[in-house]
């Protein structure tokens, strides 16, 4: 596996499959990597002759009392877990090859509506810096494909619109969400949560997929929403939203519509914010 850093041995990396009219597949991480981005680079790999891993943190999208300075950095192990997975090539940026005139002083790319609720409306311009970095690395690797883990399941339909709308001839993968035997979402941030709260996490998933089956028995979108963040609550969390909403776009579902939907929650445990969601069959 080849290890670079600069946009020059990128694109000269990329040229030389190019010429031998090789696809290729870009996995887009923040590194500290596990078994769930190992998940993506497989279904890349299946999907594409060649496979990008980058690893960048990026700062653009953390706002200013989150954790960008407490995000773990693992770059040489992130090395051997790409190696040992099959990547070719992992491209590991500096700050100021994504962002040559400054993270502040840069492009930006909004993407309207999308980004108004939930994950958006809890951390302000998050969204702008997903788009922005993501869109960065389209243009940086200029992969056929890229693949994108649904647990964070709001960027993947931001990432969407945005391919769509600015006609980025990248096609975008969502990859199903990796879990622990007792479904918690896998996560670098489950490295945060004592003992304690690392039992009380799989409550998450299981409000999940109670919601899921309780309005598939007919009951109240609302009313359902309502009482599974009262239980979240009386159980230790504190929950930033827990909501049904349609998969397609995360609009607000009409009374009685059962399909198409999926549940999703975002709620601190301690000092560790955890998100997770489920899709309705």
């Amino acid at each position: 596996m080849q290890t670079v850093q600069d946009l020059p041995a990128l694109r000269a990396a990329i040229r030389s499959w190019r010429s031998q009219g090789q696809t290729v597949g870009l996995v887009p991480t923040m590194g500290n990597l596990h078994a769930g981005h190992y998940s993506l680079l497989k279904l890349a790999r299946a999907r594409a002759d060649r496979v990008v891993a980058s690893v960048f943190v990026n700062p653009t999208q953390f706002g200013p009392n989150e954790d960008f300075a407490r995000y773990p950095r693992t770059l040489a192990q992130d090395q051997a877990g790409l190696a040992e997975n099959e990547c070719d090539l992992l491209f590991a940026p500096e700050v100021a090859t994504m962002y040559p005139f400054g993270a502040e002083q840069g492009a930006s790319i909004h993407v309207p509506g999308i980004t108004d609720t939930l994950e958006g409306a809890h951390r302000p311009g998050h969204f702008d810096g997903v788009a922005t970095v993501v869109c960065k690395l389209f243009n940086m690797v200029q992969p056929d494909l890229a693949v994108f883990g649904q647990k964070d399941f709001q960027q993947l339909k931001v990432i969407e619109h945005m391919v769509g709308d600015l006609a980025l001839p990248v096609k975008v993968i969502g990859a199903p969400t990796l879990r622990a035997d007792d479904g918690l979402a896998l996560s670098s941030r489950n490295q945060y949560l004592s003992a304690e709260e690392r039992a009380l996490a799989p409550q998450i998933h299981a409000t999940l997929a109670q919601m899921r089956e309780l309005v598939g028995k007919g009951h109240a979108r609302r009313i359902v929403e309502e009482a599974a963040q009262s239980k979240l609550e009386r159980a230790g969390f504190a929950p930033d939203y827990v909501a049904i909403r349609r998969a397609e776009d995360l609009s607000e579902p009409a009374d009685g519509e059962g399909e198409g939907l999926v549940a999703l929650i975002a709620a601190r445990l301690g000092t560790t914010r955890l998100i997770d969601n489920l899709q309705f069959d």
